[in-house]
C-alpha cells in the first residue's frame, strides 16, 4: 500500500471515529488496533504493540504529569486563589482597565499553580465576572481577559499539556517546561497591553469607579502573606530544574508536598480538600494516561505503513523554503484546534511532524513552544475551543455563544503576535533551556 495511501485511509478512519461522538482516548485506541491486526498479522501484531505501550506507559518521565495536575486540583479545592486575586487587586489601584489587567496578573500566577487552563478559567471566571458586570464593563472587556489569561496556564509551568508533549515527542520535559517561560509573559504583557490602550481610547468599555487605596502596610501584608508563599511554590517546581538541582519528576514532587504544605498553612489542609483533590487527579490522570496509550499506538501504526516516512520525505522535497513549511504545519494544527482537543490536535500533529521538523533541521524545542502556542490558540478559538464553553458556563446568564467568540478574538490576535516574535527571535524559546545545568 502506497504511503498517501495509508495516511488517507488511517487519518479517515480516526476523523469518522471522532465524528461519531466517540471519546477521542478510544477513538484513537479503536483505529490504531484495527490497523494493528490487519497490518501486522492479526494477534501477534496486537501482543507486539501492547508490549511496546506498556515500555513507554512506565516510563519515569510520565510522573510530572499527574503530580502537576495534582497540585492543580489542591490549589482548585483549597480556595487558595481568591485571597491571591484580592492582593493583586489592592496592588492595582485606578489603572484603565484595572479588573481586566487584574484577570491577566491572576491568570499568569494561578498558571504557576494549576497547570491547567479549562481550571485557571473557571475560577478566574466565578471570581471576576460577577464583579466586572456589576461595575459595567462590557463583555469584551469582562469576558475576553479572563479567556487570553487562562489560556497562560498552558503557557507557564507547570503545564501539563508540555509534559504530555514531550512524551510523545521524545523531547525533553526539563527544557519545554523551560523554554515556555518567557513566551508566557511576553504573552502576559500583549494582553495588559491591549487592555490598557483599549481602555484609554474607548472608556465606556471598562467603566473607572472610585478605589479607597489601601495603606501600604496593608498592601505589604497581604503580599507576604498571600504572594510571597506561592513564589516559594514557582520555585520548587522551575528554579530547582534550572538550577540543575532536580529532574523535572523531582520538582514535580517537590512543588506538590509545597502545595499541600501551603494549603495547611492557610488551614485548608482537611480531609475533604485531600479526598477532592486525590479524586479528582486519579479520574483526570486515568484519562490523559488512555489518551497516551492511544497516541502511542497511533504513532506505531503510522512508522509501520510508511506514512510517517513518506509524508515526511514529500514535505522536505517540496521546492519552497523550510520556513514556509514551518509556518504551514502550524497553520495545520491552528485549523485542527478550532474543532477537536489540545491532546488531540498534539496527537495527530506531533507523530505526524516531528519527522519533518527534525528533518529540516529546526530546533524541536522550539517546536515544541510554538505548538504550545498553538495549542493555546485553539482553547479560545471558535467554534469549538474548550475554553470558550468553560467560559460560558461561568458568565451571567445573559451571555451568548457569540459574546464569548466576540471577546476571544482580539486576544488571539495578541496570541498571534507573540508567535510572530518567537518565530523571528527563537531564542525567546530557547534561551533559557540553554542556561539549564
Amino acid at each position: 500500500m502506497e504511503w498517501y495511501i495509508a495516511l488517507l485511509v488511517i487519518l479517515g478512519g480516526l476523523m469518522l471515529m471522532l465524528l461519531t461522538g466517540m471519546p477521542i482516548a478510544f477513538s484513537f485506541l479503536l483505529v490504531s488496533l484495527i490497523f494493528v491486526f490487519f497490518l501486522w498479522g492479526g494477534e501477534a501484531g496486537l501482543r507486539l504493540v501492547i508490549l511496546n505501550i506498556a515500555s513507554h506507559m512506565t516510563r519515569f518521565v510520565l510522573l510530572p504529569l499527574a503530580l502537576f495536575i495534582l497540585m492543580g486540583e489542591v490549589i482548585f479545592h483549597s480556595g487558595i486563589a481568591p485571597n491571591m486575586i484580592d492582593t493583586l487587586d489592592k496592588w492595582l489601584g485606578r489603572l484603565p482597565g484595572r479588573l481586566g489587567l487584574l484577570a491577566v496578573a491572576s491568570g499568569s500566577v494561578l498558571a504557576t499553580l494549576t497547570g491547567a487552563s479549562m481550571g485557571s478559567t473557571a475560577i478566574m471566571g466565578s471570581l471576576l465576572t460577577p464583579e466586572m458586570e456589576k461595575r459595567g464593563y462590557k463583555k469584551p472587556m469582562s469576558l475576553g481577559p479572563i479567556l487570553g489569561s487562562g489560556g497562560l496556564a498552558i503557557m507557564i509551568p507547570p503545564s501539563g499539556l508540555a509534559v504530555y508533549l514531550g512524551a510523545i515527542g521524545w523531547i525533553s520535559i526539563g527544557r519545554i517546561l523551560m523554554g515556555i517561560i518567557i513566551p508566557g509573559l511576553l504573552m502576559a504583557v500583549l494582553y495588559a497591553a491591549y487592555i490598557i490602550l483599549r481602555c484609554k481610547f474607548q472608556p465606556s468599555i471598562a467603566p473607572s469607579y472610585a478605589v479607597s487605596p489601601p495603606p501600604l502596610s496593608d498592601k505589604l501584608l497581604a503580599t507576604a502573606k498571600y504572594v510571597l508563599p506561592i513564589g516559594l511554590i514557582i520555585f520548587l517546581v522551575i528554579g530547582v530544574i534550572l538550577l540543575g538541582v532536580a529532574t523535572p519528576s523531582e520538582a514535580a514532587a517537590t512543588g506538590a508536598v509545597g502545595t499541600y504544605l501551603l494549603a495547611a498553612c492557610y488551614g485548608k489542609f482537611n480531609w475533604e480538600v485531600i479526598k477532592k483533590s486525590l479524586w479528582g487527579t486519579l479520574q483526570i490522570t486515568v484519562l490523559v494516561f488512555t489518551i497516551l496509550v492511544g497516541a502511542y499506538a497511533f504513532t506505531q501504526i503510522l512508522a509501520f505503513s510508511g506514512a510517517t516516512r513518506g509524508l515526511a520525505k514529500f514535505i522536505v522535497e517540496l521546492p519552497v523554503v523550510p520556513i514556509t513549511i514551518f509556518i504551514g504545519i502550524q497553520l495545520f494544527g491552528l485549523m485542527l484546534g478550532m474543532f477537536i482537543t489540545p491532546i488531540g490536535v498534539m496527537t495527530i500533529t506531533v507523530p505526524l511532524f516531528m519527522p519533518i521538523i527534525q528533518a529540516l533541521g529546526f530546533d524541536p524545542v522550539w517546536f515544541a513552544v510554538i505548538l504550545l502556542l498553538n495549542v493555546e490558540m485553539a482553547t479560545t478559538s471558535p467554534p469549538f475551543g474548550s475554553g470558550l464553553y468553560v467560559m460560558k458556563g461561568v458568565a451571567p446568564p445573559d451571555t451568548t455563544m457569540g459574546d464569548v467568540y466576540r471577546a476571544a478574538l482580539p486576544f488571539l490576535g495578541c496570541d498571534l503576535i507573540a508567535m510572530a516574535f518567537i518565530i523571528t527571535f527563537p531564542s525567546l524559546a530557547l534561551w533559557l533551556p540553554s542556561i539549564m545545568r
